[in-house]
């Protein structure tokens, strides 16, 4: 089950911006290289795009690392194969979405999955967000799905296999989660429904879209947020449990959470799920908040 053997998938945002670890600890992997390693594992190629070159090519070097490994044992005929292709890419730019898009046609003829993973939180409510970072926060959460979908479903519609669309939203775009990020949850709302209705327009053209919803995950990415919303005044690891306590399961998810949920989706075990959301919060919204 899960089999991605030869399976070229796109993906954006998949840089680790922290050393891997010895062992896959929680609040260690980004979700990206997360979602690209596990992909990686089931057998597919990896193709992507980051606006941070050193980061991607960190996440690379890791899954390449362990391809090779495995190669090394089952064919030594294969063993310097590479299975990870990373450029940099701004996916808030039509023209550098399509040089993403072209290259990883260029490298393998065919995209038979696409994650959307790149976003970003700022604090702020209508009120007191500047316009500047209103727009920001569209572009890099909205925008960016609009354009790879934009060059990327009409390839899917020509293969005879089809393809599938993940792309990742937030429990911010279901519920208010306890912090003023309106842009954010505006953003990661529209992506749940960008889904839907592309999912259903595409239904009968072979291709598949569908939502991940993760809720509070443990990442580096939730180290920054600590700063970011909590404020200097906070450490880290009050921050950190304050998160856990919210959680139902009390405790964080982590980032292989995410990309468990997303493998399903991408898989062929899922041909008959489009338009969908998987939701990944330990069940946070599922309550009222008291337990």
């Amino acid at each position: 089950m899960l089999d991605l053997t030869d399976k070229v998938v796109l993906i954006t945002g998949l840089g680790q911006t922290a050393p891997f670890p010895e062992t896959e600890e929680k609040g260690s992997w980004g979700i990206g290289a997360a979602l690209a390693t596990l992909f990686a594992r089931r057998g597919a190629l990896i193709f992507g795009g980051n606006r941070s070159l050193s980061s991607a090519e960190r996440t690379k070097a890791r899954i390449d690392s362990e391809s090779i490994s495995n190669n090394n044992n089952n064919n030594e005929n294969n063993k310097n194969r590479s299975v990870c292709d990373v450029m940099v890419a701004d996916l808030t730019d039509a023209a550098s979405v399509k040089a993403l898009v072209d290259a990883c046609m260029a490298k393998h003829g065919r995209i038979d999955i696409l994650i959307n993973n790149v976003g970003r939180s700022e604090p702020g409510c209508p009120a007191t967000m500047a316009e500047d970072v209103w727009d920001a926060q569209v572009d890099i959460n909205l925008k960016s799905v609009y354009l790879t979908c934009h060059h990327v479903l009409p390839i899917m519609e020509r293969q005879a296999t089809g393809g599938a669309i993940i792309n990742v939203s937030s429990i911010a775009g279901l519920r208010y989660i306890g912090k003023p990020q309106v842009a954010y949850n505006a953003t990661k709302a529209a992506i749940i429904q960008f889904t839907k209705a592309t999912a259903v327009i595409y239904a009968a053209k072979g291709v598949r879209l569908n939502t991940v919803v993760p809720g509070l995950i443990y990442t580096p990415y939730t180290k920054a947020l600590a700063k970011r919303f909590a404020g200097e005044s906070m450490l880290e690891e009050e921050y950190m449990r304050i998160r856990d306590e919210q959680v139902p399961m009390k405790m964080m998810g982590d980032a292989w959470d995410v990309a468990n949920a997303a493998l399903f989706l991408a898989s062929d075990e899922a041909r008959y799920v489009t338009g969908q959301e998987i939701v990944v919060d330990g069940g946070i919204t599922g309550s009222t908040g008291r337990t």
